[in-house]
């Protein structure tokens, strides 16, 4: 972990730093496996970055995530911080959740997404992750459908471009 912390920390707290660089140092499971610990040091910089690379990382290799489910489930649930929980949504779709799991991620996602004080980009992958829950799973198109009704009504264009973008490249 020591060398993620080293790459992850410092600088100024709008930039990514060098998330990059550490997603370049992830070579294999063990690997990821220390990039993930800094999800709970004390640095909210080394955390915010940690779950940039480790998003990333996990577009190509989400099985690097099996075994952190739990993990990411409770900081799911327990995240404050607006760069972390952009990231975690996209996350979490990259699972095999039980029902009741999914379950708990939708009711945190739908929380987000309807959540105006949020920022839009949580707002925006919270929608995005709950389109993927719902492509997967019937049972969610309709609570899909009536949050994305709730929030098209608040009239913000970069929330309904993204509705409907996802909306019409599939129609469930």
């Amino acid at each position: 972990m020591k060398q993620f912390v080293r790459l992850l920390s410092g600088g100024d707290l709008r930039s990514a730093g060098k998330s990059n660089d550490a997603v370049l140092k992830v070579r294999n499971e063990d690997d990821f496996d220390e990039l993930f610990k800094c999800l709970s040091y004390k640095d909210k910089l080394v955390r915010m970055r940690a779950a940039d690379a480790i998003e990333k990382i996990t577009l190509k290799y989400p099985s690097y995530l099996f075994n952190h489910k739990a993990d990411l489930m409770d900081l799911c649930c327990t995240v404050t911080e607006k760069k972390l929980k952009w990231n975690f949504a996209l996350m979490v779709t990259r699972l095999d959740l039980t029902d009741n799991e999914k379950e708990i991620v939708w009711q945190r996602l739908t929380g987000w997404a309807l959540d105006g004080d949020e920022s839009k980009k949580v707002r925006i992958n919270s929608i995005r992750a709950m389109h993927a829950i719902a492509e997967r799973d019937n049972f969610y198109v309709k609570d899909f459908e009536l949050a994305t009704e709730r929030v098209k009504k608040e009239n913000i264009p970069s929330l309904n471009a993204r509705i409907e973008m996802l909306t019409h490249s599939n129609s469930f």
